[in-house]
């Protein structure tokens, strides 16, 4: 079979594999609570099942599989991850215990390590830089797609047939998916769309480290992800527990609810604000990390007061605002680690930020909230998960600064990158004048 050279097909089915990526992870956030229920557990424990142990695994193989994939068949790469992420997913409804499903989870992590640093790279190798916002904009929304399914269709599964069957109906698909991506998508060629002639040389693991340790927009986005990812993964794990504790919603409805405003209307700001940021970008490029800072700073009042009101539709109705912002630091510092690193850099670049974001982000924000929900539970009752999330938005306040920080070396840092290209005997931890 021809395999398919349009960008556009690529963008698609790689945009649906990150959609399976996000609907293995997050059907487990709307599994929590019958799960919690069946098994005897903590919130605690649920907070290591959502975090750490999937993101320990997925963060720190992320590197191998980058270095893999910043010389070898991206493509082939991410077939193999996405047949082990979506099998270990339809294992975990055969889960017995807590250490059952752990086990699985590590699997999850596993292989969803293999997805997203080699599909970024694919993508920016097929869309210039006056594109790639928008494109990895529309490339995030996988996680729209995933949290959309995930979320209503474990919710209305789950109800229905238990939570074991939610997660057979979110793996199996995936090998599906696997077949149709090896079989009609091609492998792009680098720095095609960067005008970059591709050596095929890629530099070694501890060159390349330390120059990302001297782009200091690099280091500052990374800080200011970091901060907020870590509030974002407590959201997304808190979230339908204080709406199931504080305003009685039920799995079904739950699942729909917050697939809609996690999914379509945070689908929906992730394209709309990555094209203003390509046009904002195409006059200045610090507008990457400005916007990001922005929309931080816009979301904070409605998320705090969303954790106070009485009723569930005043929530629903507040939450629709960090909801529609919530996936743009994600897209643009893709974005951004693809235009501050050489193109046989870039996929390292993706999985060095999903280390930083997802080891401490997924691995610490899901415990956090839940060792904070069970310190307060004592007080507070069914409203500790509401206080222990507001608590962590100063986590976001604080992220703006690094984003500011970042702005100030963006231009230069980008500048240097491009004179590098593919020149490993360009690497020095100077400023490139």
């Amino acid at each position: 079979m021809k395999k398919s050279e349009n960008r556009w097909y690529l963008l698609a089915v790689l945009t649906l594999v990150y959609a399976f990526n996000h609907v293995d992870r997050q059907v487990m956030v709307i599994l929590q609570e019958p799960i919690k229920l069946e098994f005897g557990l903590s919130d605690t424990q649920l907070g290591m099942l959502t975090g750490f142990l999937f993101a320990a695994f997925y963060a720190t193989l992320g590197i191998p599989f980058a270095a893999w994939a910043d010389r070898g068949n991206r493509r082939n790469i991410i077939t193999i991850a996405l047949t082990i992420w979506s099998g270990m997913t339809a294992l975990s409804g055969f889960a017995q215990n807590f250490w059952h499903l752990a086990l699985a989870r590590m699997g999850v992590g596993i292989g969803e390590a293999g997805g997203t640093p080699p599909a970024t790279s694919m993508i920016s190798d097929r869309f210039p830089a006056n594109e790639r916002a928008f494109a990895l904009g529309i490339y995030t929304t996988g996680i729209s797609i995933g949290i959309l399914v995930g979320f209503m269709l474990g919710g209305i599964i789950a109800e229905r047939y238990g939570w074991r069957v939610g997660f057979f109906v979110a793996g199996v698909p995936g090998l599906l998916l696997a077949l149709l991506l090896m079989t009609t998508v091609a492998e792009p060629k680098r720095g095609a769309a960067d005008a970059i002639a591709d050596t095929g040389k890629a530099p070694p693991l501890s060159e390349t480290i330390v120059f990302f340790l001297s782009q200091k927009a690099m280091v500052f986005m990374l800080l200011g992800g970091v901060f907020i990812c870590v509030s974002a993964n407590a959201f997304l794990t808190g979230v339908p527990l204080y709406f199931i504790r504080v305003h009685g919603v039920a799995l079904g409805e739950l699942g729909i609810a917050l697939g809609l405003l996690l999914g379509g209307v945070g689908g929906i700001g992730a394209i709309v604000i990555g094209k203003v940021c390509d046009r904002l970008s195409a006059k200045d490029l610090r507008w990457r990390p400005w916007i990001i800072a922005l929309t931080t700073l816009l979301a904070l009042p409605f998320a705090a007061a969303f954790l106070l009101v009485e009723t569930k539709m005043a929530a629903y109705a507040l939450y629709a605002i960090p909801s529609f912002f919530g996936l743009i630091y994600a897209s643009i510092s893709y974005a951004a680690m693809q235009e501050l690193a050489p193109p046989r850099m870039r996929a390292m670049a993706s999985a060095v930020m999903l280390l930083c974001l997802t080891l401490i982000g997924i691995g610490i924000g899901p415990v956090l909230v839940g060792v904070l929900s069970d310190a307060f539970a004592e007080e507070l009752g069914t409203r500790s998960i509401a206080r222990a999330l507001l608590y962590l938005l100063v986590l976001n306040a604080a992220s703006v600064v690094f984003y500011l920080i970042a702005a100030r070396h963006y231009r230069d840092d980008v500048t240097r990158a491009r004179v590098i290209g593919t020149d490993v005997g360009k690497l020095t931890t100077d400023p490139i004048v």
